[in-house]
């Protein structure tokens, strides 16, 4: 079954807030972009269902956009640590069931949290742990954190193991984790069998500890 369109408000349009704007609308989904800079309003205009002119802070206008009506808001505000967590406040009691917000420090994020934000993201700090990740690992392509201490990371796959099968290499056995997919050029393989066979170039979409992720490497 195809995902639902869902409707999103994007608060704050510098360089995270329009990325996450330009994404969330080339897939498939209805975008209202917010902004008091006019020129960054126009520049992402053409690309998203309605980008406005407005003060996110100020609750009226807020009531004006229906803002309770969206499926998720991204308080993407950038250095104004007052507005973001206002606007946060004002999402929260306007009723959006999701509420993301753009922290620049962790007392900023933790405030965050305290006034109801379901989710803090720090895009430049993600961004440059992702980046010594594949620095210091580069046989990890991509890193996904789950709860706990567990995550979901694409591997490729060692050059040793190509010829053999799952079986034959026991991932499961010898690492602790679970190959959920194989990521082969075009194809992608969910679920392989234990007799699946490995090629060079495989991906490997790989469950586990990050202990027994690192231990692979």
């Amino acid at each position: 079954m195809k995902n639902r369109k869902k409707q999103y408000i994007v608060m704050g349009l510098g360089r995270f807030g329009a990325s996450v704007a330009l994404h969330l609308s080339a897939m498939g989904h209805e975008v209202l972009a917010v902004d008091c800079d006019e020129n960054l309003v126009h520049a992402v205009a053409p690309h998203v269902t309605q980008a406005i002119q407005a003060d996110a802070t100020d609750e009226t206008a807020l009531a004006e956009m229906d803002v309770g009506s969206f499926d998720a808001a991204v308080v993407a505000i950038g250095t104004n640590t007052r507005d973001s967590i206002l606007v946060t406040v004002l999402c929260k009691e306007a009723g959006v069931p999701l509420v993301v917000a753009k922290a620049v420090d962790d007392l900023h994020a933790k405030v965050l949290r305290k006034v109801g934000a379901d989710r803090v993201v720090f895009p430049e700090r993600d961004m440059g742990q992702r980046v010594a990740r594949t620095l210091d690992t580069p046989n990890i392509i991509e890193l996904l954190e789950l709860s706990g201490d567990y995550r979901v990371a694409e591997i490729v796959a060692p050059e040793r193991w190509c010829g053999r099968t799952l079986q034959d290499v026991n991932v499961r056995r010898d690492y602790g984790l679970s190959v959920i997919g194989i990521r082969r050029g075009a194809e992608f393989i969910a679920s392989p069998g234990a007799d699946t066979a490995l090629r060079i170039g495989d991906i490997l979409l790989v469950l586990g500890r990050v202990k027994d992720i690192e231990k692979m490497q």
